[in-house]
């Protein structure tokens, strides 16, 4: 896969796997006929999700925890008039505290 800063990375994805499931033709179309088609169902393919055990039960936990409306209200306004700046340490740690979280149960369900 080519790698294009400006392309959108859902699209890549969607269109390499819409690809992966698509059969190959036995006999090749003209490239102005099957062109239109082919993007089309690309786009609309859907890709089946299963989630692991982990992530369920790591969804529930998560349903559980407060809400600050105020709080997003906040992030809203500042993502909305440009002055919102990520704390890219502060994600770079969540990152890790979720990851370290998510191996633990895992291994915890190893065990038992």
């Amino acid at each position: 896969m080519k790698i294009d800063k400006h392309a959108d990375p859902a699209q890549a994805l969607a269109r390499a796997a819409a690809n992966k499931q698509q059969p190959k033709p036995a006999a090749a179309a003209p490239a102005g006929e099957a062109a239109p088609r082919s993007a089309s169902r690309a786009a609309s393919a859907g890709v089946p999700v299963t989630l692991s055990q982990n992530v369920r039960s790591a969804a529930v936990g998560r349903a559980s925890a407060d809400f600050n409306a105020e709080k997003v209200d906040a992030i809203k306004a500042a993502i909305d008039n440009g002055s919102y700046r990520v704390n890219a340490e502060a994600v770079a740690d969540k990152l890790l505290e979720n990851a370290y979280e998510t191996l633990s149960r895992a291994q915890q369900q190893r065990n038992h």
